[in-house]
Order: C-alpha cells, then sequence, then structure tokens
C-alpha cells in the first residue's frame, strides 16, 4: 500500500449521536476512506448502535466495525450503572456530572489507534466538544493533544516515523454551529440517538442535559428538531 492509500483512510468513532455523525460526514467531505468504530460498552440502552448502524449506513463507510467492552464492570456512571440515575433537573456548573464514564474516551481512542495501526491508517476522527461538553475531562483540547503524543510513544507505527493526528472538528463550535455545519453536508439527525435514558424505541426523555443540549442547539440553528419524544 503506498503512502497515499495510508494517508486516505481514517478511523472515525461513531456513536450514533448528533455529534459522532457530523463528524462521520466531515471526514467523509474531506476525502477520507472512512472506517467507522462503534462500542457496545455497556450503556444504558443499545438504541445508539442501532443509530450508528443508520448512519453508517446512510454516509456510506468501507467498514463498520462494534466493539464490545463491560465498562459497567467497573462502574461510576450513571451511562452504565441502573442505580445512578441520569440527572433530569440539570447539573451543577464547574462540576463534572454522573454521566460521565471514567476513561471512556481514553479507552476508545486507545482501540480507534489500535485498528488504525493494523490497517495503515494515520488519522483518527472523534466528535468531543469543548464548548457543550458538560464538563467532561476527556472531552478537552489538553486531552487531546496528550494522546497524540502518546501515540507516538506507543505504536510500532509511531516510531517507525508514523504522524499520527487525532482529529476534533467540533471541538470549538457550539451545538447549533454543529447542526448547521452537519445540515450542509446533508445529515439526517432523525437517525441519531443523543439521549442519556432514551426508551428500547430511541425516543429521546427530553430532560437530561444531553436533549437540553440538543433541542437548545437545533433551536439556535434555526433548524426544525426532527427528535421523537416520549
Amino acid at each position: 500500500m503506498n503512502e497515499k492509500a495510508h494517508k486516505s483512510r481514517a478511523v472515525v468513532l461513531v456513536s450514533g449521536g448528533l455529534d459522532s455523525a457530523t463528524t462521520l460526514a466531515i471526514a467523509k467531505s474531506e476525502g477520507y476512506r472512512c472506517f467507522a468504530l462503534s462500542f457496545d460498552y455497556g450503556q444504558r440502552h443499545v438504541t445508539e448502535l442501532e443509530a450508528a448502524d443508520r448512519v453508517t449506513d446512510a454516509v456510506g463507510v468501507v467498514e463498520h466495525k462494534t466493539i464490545h467492552l463491560d465498562l459497567g464492570a467497573i462502574g461510576g456512571s450513571a451511562l452504565t450503572e441502573d442505580c445512578i440515575d441520569v440527572p433530569k433537573d440539570g447539573v451543577q456548573a464547574d462540576t463534572i456530572p454522573v454521566t460521565y464514564v471514567p476513561a471512556r474516551n481514553t479507552v476508545f481512542l486507545s482501540l480507534a489507534l489500535g485498528w488504525a495501526e493494523v490497517i495503515g491508517a494515520q488519522d483518527i476522527f472523534i466528535g468531543v466538544n469543548a464548548v457543550d461538553y458538560s464538563g467532561y475531562p476527556d472531552c478537552r483540547p489538553e486531552f487531546i493533544q496528550q494522546f497524540e503524543k502518546l501515540a507516538m510513544l506507543a505504536t510500532r507505527a509511531g516510531v517507525e516515523g508514523a504522524n499520527w493526528h487525532v482529529h476534533t472538528p467540533l471541538i470549538d463550535l457550539s451545538k447549533a454551529d454543529i447542526i448547521r455545519r452537519g445540515a450542509e453536508l446533508g445529515v439526517d439527525y432523525a437517525q441519531t440517538v443523543s439521549c442519556y435514558d432514551a426508551d428500547r424505541e430511541g425516543r429521546a426523555c427530553g430532560v437530561c442535559d444531553s436533549c437540553r443540549l440538543r433541542a437548545e442547539g437545533f433551536a439556535s440553528a434555526g433548524i426544525p428538531d426532527p427528535t421523537i419524544y416520549r
């Protein structure tokens, strides 16, 4: 495989939510051959994985792989433990909410890095956001910068001169800006699921932090919200 082919490949993390759907569309628009990666990590519902299937089918990817993990085994998050309620009355400012999943993005990016090395890619896309990021420490630019340094040290490709790049095209965008960008690229947001506590049919609760940010984003963008609420 030649160097040009190596650079054209990218691993894109796809959760089934609004942000990752937009990120995938951006990567595709930039000419990358996209290898989508999702995780069944013990989250509250599988509807977001069904959404990830819909999103990747619609956009078109070379391959869509779902890796099974059990982050619920270590617990510590409302997204992986039924005994911890998802906040429905907002979250306290300047605190990390209970919807934070310990080390999730570190684990996800590590596995994306491994797959990228196997397929000869040097680019990884992740839809983290430092504006509407709900206080998650693993959505900050500093985290991404340090992970890129780790990738150079921890992989054979890095040691042999690969130039790893973790792309975060949404990192400094508001939710409204993300939605506008996705709309320009033809993203069908009706296919996505963002709710932290969606039901089996994928219907959103409308009151969790993720639902609130999503609804405000559509309103600010002036684009009709296609979310189905229960």
